[in-house]
């Protein structure tokens, strides 16, 4: 006598196994089980140290799945503590004057740092109206002062070179 459906190869068994629906879950599991001892032979009962394996794996899936929802949650919250560490340290900078270097033309430039603002999870600076995220952030401080000159050129030290055109 021939049953369909029963060997892995089967096409009846791997359609009916390959539907995303068809996901065991812890569920299913103890639905598993319990079908299992419910229609067991009573002349010949499942032998109980195969029960309490399954127990025990069906306890070790429980934990794993606990383990799992509590690392999510704690990279969540590490995600948070990122930002709000961002937003606390670069708003002690504000009202300081900072050297940075401006995103649009990529020179450095000095400014007084305005406000702070989080933009897609990193900290942004308004510096002198310009956004400027924080990591373009080079110096603290005050400007060097150049006497006549606005450039750090070493030259022949004569002031009219002929290059203000």
């Amino acid at each position: 006598m021939t049953i369909s459906g029963i060997s892995a190869s089967d096409p009846v068994s791997l359609s009916a196994g390959t539907d995303a629906t068809s996901k065991l879950d812890k569920d299913s599991f103890m639905k598993l089980l319990v079908n299992q001892m419910k229609n067991q032979d009573p002349m010949q009962p499942a032998d109980n140290t195969q029960m309490i394996a399954q127990l025990a794996q069906f306890s070790s899936l429980e934990q794993m799945q606990s383990l799992n929802d509590n690392i999510v949650g704690l990279a969540v919250l590490q995600q948070q503590n990122a930002l709000l560490n961002q937003l606390t340290s670069s708003s002690g900078l504000i009202g300081k004057t900072v050297k940075y270097i401006d995103p649009s033309t990529e020179t450095e430039q000095w400014g007084n740092v305005e406000s702070v603002k989080i933009v897609d999870g990193l900290a942004s600076l308004s510096i002198d109206g310009k956004d400027v995220p924080l990591a373009n952030v080079a110096e603290i401080g005050t400007p060097p002062t150049t006497e006549g000159d606005t450039t750090s050129d070493t030259g022949s030290g004569s002031e009219d070179d002929g290059s203000n055109a």
